[in-house]
């Protein structure tokens, strides 16, 4: 399954306490939006087996990787392909599969067996999503 999720890709947040003690979730909103995005068709397809999961995360390029004055749509020679400041792959990846989880898309994030990733620049930022059940020789399925 190939799900495409448009936006800016988030991080997940710490959870956090008020005075009183009570607990919250300040990506909350955050998660929805994500989910709300996530194709109807692809939720409550849950994958019960090991997956596997391909992530590519597209980040904005900044305004400084490109040229000033007429020349002001090409990128600069010395513009980075990766993006390699915050936020971290591996909060990325965290909201992801807690978005994964809670749109029944997979059953639980512990069945993930093996994992892909890469965070680059892109025009079109967003999130692309491959995910593969395995068999039991080590294959993959599509």
């Amino acid at each position: 399954m190939i799900l495409e999720i448009p936006g800016v890709p988030k991080a997940l947040k710490r959870h956090r306490m008020t005075k009183k003690g009570w607990s919250y979730d300040p990506s909350k909103k955050d998660k929805q939006d994500f989910i709300a995005k996530i194709p109807i068709r692809s939720r409550k397809t849950t994958f019960k087996g090991e997956i596997v999961l391909f992530v590519i995360f597209t980040m904005p390029r900044p305004k400084k990787h490109y040229r000033t004055g007429k020349f002001a749509h090409i990128l600069k020679p010395n513009a980075p392909e990766n993006h390699i400041t915050r936020p971290d792959i591996d909060n990325l990846l965290k909201f992801v599969m807690d978005c994964l989880v809670d749109a029944e898309v997979i059953k639980d994030d512990c069945q993930v067996c093996a994992i892909q990733m890469e965070k680059i620049y892109g025009e079109e930022p967003s999130t692309t999503l491959m995910i593969r059940e395995t068999w039991r020789d080590g294959c993959v399925t599509i």
